[in-house]
């Protein structure tokens, strides 16, 4: 089952929608949330969204990796990562179910 993909432009249009700013204040608030986010795990801090999730860095170390196609190990450089662990609450909402917010 193939699902639409939300944009910026989609999030930003919701957010014009439905708390009546203009479209470029509403792009604009989107933007600022999503840069926030990024320059915060860039810097290696986590960002906890009550009731949606976590999102986290990590770093991982090198490794020993295969080239699938010729077997060859080559090595694999450190990195680090962003994981996103999602809340009790986005995983019941995902599921269908009710989740009681007053923990």
């Amino acid at each position: 089952m193939a699902g639409k993909n939300v944009t910026r432009a989609d999030l930003s249009e919701a957010v014009y929608q439905k708390v009546g700013l203009s479209r470029a204040e509403a792009a604009e608030l989107v933007e600022q949330v999503i840069r926030e986010i990024r320059d915060c795990l860039a810097v290696g801090e986590s960002v906890k969204l009550s009731s949606f999730g976590l999102f986290d860095v990590r770093d991982k170390g090198m490794r020993m990796g295969r080239n699938p196609r010729t077997g060859v190990e080559v090595p694999v450089e450190p990195r680090r990562v962003v994981t996103f662990r999602p809340s009790d609450v986005l995983k019941a909402h995902v599921n269908g179910k009710a989740v009681d917010t007053d923990k």
